[in-house]
C-alpha cells in the first residue's frame, strides 16, 4: 500500500478522517514556513500538501494565490525548496505531497523533479491542470522513483472518466467540492455528496474532499454515507496563520 493511503486507513481505523493541511511554500514567510511545517507535522497531520507558487494560479482563490504571489517577491522556488526537503528528510512524519501546476515542474525536468522530489521524501504529486491524457509521461517518470500522481475529479468528471484516473491512481483522490476557484466557503453544495458517492463507486482509494473546507461542522452537513475518508483545508488556514495565529490552534478544532 502507497504510504499516502497508509496514513488515510489508519486515520479511518481510528474512527476519523484523516487530516490534510495545505500550506504555500514560503508563507506566512521564508522564517516562519519550516517552523509552522513542523508545527503541523506534530499536531495531527496525517498529510501535509505544499503549495508550489505560480504566478498564474488559475485554479486558486484570492487567499492562495496571494500566499503564493508573496512568496513569489520572496524568491521561494521549487528547486530551493526540494534542496531544503531533502535537508529534512525524515523529520516530518506526515505524508508528504506537492500540489502545484503543471509549467514549473516540466521546466524543472520531469525525470529530474522525480528524482529530487524522492530525495526531499515526497510521496505524491497534485497537478490541477494536467488532464489525463497528456500525464502519462510524468506518471512514468513519478513510478519510478515511487511518488504517486494524485488524481483530482470533480463535479463534472463522469463515471467514465473517473475510470480512466482509478486504474492509474494512488495514493489517494482529490475530490473538488464544488466547481470554480479555492477559498474557504459556509456551507457544503448540495452536489459535493452526489460527487462523493459517484467517486466511492469507481475508486478503490480514499477519498480526500477539499476546496471550501473551513469547520468540522461541514462535514455534519453530508450523509453518512457521502462523508470523505480525509480533508483538505487550505484558505482557511492561511487566513488563520496570516492573523498570527498557531497552526496548532487551527488543527485542534479537526481532531
Amino acid at each position: 500500500m502507497q504510504l499516502l493511503e497508509e496514513k488515510i486507513r489508519k486515520a479511518m481505523a481510528a474512527g476519523r478522517p484523516a487530516l490534510i493541511p495545505f500550506l504555500t511554500a514560503g508563507f506566512p514567510d521564508s522564517a516562519r514556513f519550516w517552523p509552522t511545517l513542523m508545527e503541523l507535522d506534530g499536531n495531527g497531520a496525517d498529510i501535509i500538501e505544499i503549495g508550489v507558487p505560480f504566478s498564474d494560479p488559475v485554479a486558486d482563490g484570492p487567499v492562495v494565490e496571494e500566499a503564493s504571489r508573496r512568496a513569489l517577491s520572496d524568491g521561494v522556488n521549487l528547486r530551493d525548496l526540494l534542496k531544503e526537503m531533502a535537508r529534512r528528510k525524515g523529520l516530518i512524519k506526515a505524508g508528504v505531497v506537492l500540489m502545484g501546476y503543471f509549467n514549473p515542474f516540466l521546466q524543472y525536468g520531469l525525470q529530474e523533479l522525480a528524482r529530487d522530489a524522492e530525495k526531499a521524501g515526497v510521496h505524491g504529486l497534485i497537478v490541477p491542470d494536467l488532464p489525463y491524457e497528456e500525464s502519462g509521461p510524468m506518471r512514468v517518470a513519478l513510478n519510478q522513483c515511487g511518488i504517486a500522481l494524485i488524481p483530482l475529479v470533480g463535479p463534472n468528471t463522469a463515471e467514465e472518466r473517473m475510470a480512466l484516473y482509478a486504474a492509474e491512481g494512488q495514493g489517494y483522490v482529490y475530490v473538488v467540492s464544488v466547481m470554480g476557484i479555492t477559498g474557504q466557503r459556509s456551507s457544503q453544495a448540495p452536489q459535493v455528496a452526489e460527487t462523493i458517492k459517484r467517486a466511492r463507486g469507481v475508486f478503490s482509494l480514499p477519498l480526500a474532499l477539499g476546496f471550501g473546507l473551513s469547520e468540522p461542522s461541514q462535514l455534519a452537513e453530508l450523509p453518512a454515507d457521502a462523508r470523505p475518508d480525509a480533508v483538505v483545508f487550505g484558505s482557511a488556514l492561511l487566513r488563520h496563520l496570516d492573523a498570527g495565529k498557531s497552526a496548532a490552534a487551527f488543527l485542534a478544532r479537526w481532531r
